[in-house]
């Protein structure tokens, strides 16, 4: 079964409509969790088993509040309230050598599977909110400096009193089918050999079946019909949300825009299923089962989609 990353979360989130006293670092059984730059700091959850790591860290052994730039508090879990923290790339350096910590990315986490899935849909909501804080410093109404609020799910402009939240973009990411082809493309920046769905952002006033049929006409000159939902993944980079479709192909002959992608074609399901278990005759590979493009696919090959 294909576990998609990010995807998992037993948080119990605070959110901005949760009033109330909030927390403190210091509460019994409290936890941290931070990153530096764009790693996040991880401990041994067994030093008797090395392959075992977590980012729930003991907020008094981390570093202090004067080294941190912001720190919120995300919810709890198990009854733990839990906390996230920013500090600059150089402030970790101190646990480089230390081999009961490791300071790791978020995709190299959800690839090698270093941590529970559930606790790496945690780290997606913390690495989200705060690149949130770090860009939203000023008011986009008035420009003025805000303010954090409601321990970091929003954020107050004292000069104009607007209110600002957190946003998630939405990209449409879709298999496009035939009968028993799909349509897969290749993006400049992708691995070579590697092909995946078509994706984009959805657009102001847009449906989602609207803007699968938009990004599939605009990248590959391919009309779509019926448009189905499968599953949906958050993607922490910085703060997405993939929303996983199937289309009906309407017709076959395929114009590529070249500044989108660098090849697109159709494959076979036996060609794509070749392409999953990596013995495709000509090294052609897919994304990794932690995302969604994956999942597509795989059902694709499994008719489940």
């Amino acid at each position: 079964m294909t576990v998609l990353g990010y995807a998992q979360s037993r948080l119990v989130r605070h959110s901005a409509e949760r009033g109330g006293i909030l927390p403190s670092e210091s509460a019994s059984g409290a936890a941290l969790i931070l990153i530096t730059g764009e790693r996040i700091l991880l401990a041994e959850a067994n030093p008797w088993q090395r392959d075992l790591w977590t980012a729930l860290l003991d907020p008094a052994r981390s570093l202090s509040a004067e080294e941190r730039t912001c720190t919120i508090f995300l919810g709890h879990l198990d009854g733990r309230p839990v906390f996230a923290a920013s500090a600059p790339p150089e402030a970790g350096a101190r646990y480089e050598a230390d081999p009961a910590h490791r300071l790791v990315d978020l995709r190299s986490l959800a690839a090698e599977g270093a941590v529970a899935a559930d606790e790496l849909g945690l780290l997606a909501t913390a690495k989200s909110l705060l690149a949130w804080h770090a860009s939203h410093g000023f008011c986009s109404r008035c420009g003025a400096p805000t303010a954090m609020a409601s321990g970091g799910y929003k954020r107050i402009c004292a000069a104009c009193e607007a209110e600002h939240f957190p946003r998630t973009d939405p990209v449409v990411i879709m298999l496009i089918t035939q009968g028993e082809s799909c349509l897969l493309g290749r993006a400049q920046r992708f691995p070579e050999g590697m092909y995946s769905c078509l994706a984009g952002f959805l657009e102001p006033g847009e449906t989602i079946e609207a803007a699968v049929a938009r990004e599939t006409f605009e990248e590959v000159g391919i009309r779509v019909g019926a448009v189905r939902y499968l599953a949906s993944q958050p993607w922490p980079f910085p703060s997405s949300l993939m929303i996983g479709c199937v289309a009906d192909a309407l017709d076959a002959a395929i114009t590529i825009d070249p500044v989108e992608l660098a090849d697109a074609r159709w494959f076979t399901r036996e060609a794509v299923a070749a392409m999953i278990a990596r013995d495709h005759p000509e090294g052609l590979s897919v994304p990794p089962p932690m995302a969604i493009a994956h999942l597509l696919m795989r059902a694709f090959v499994d008719r489940t989609a």
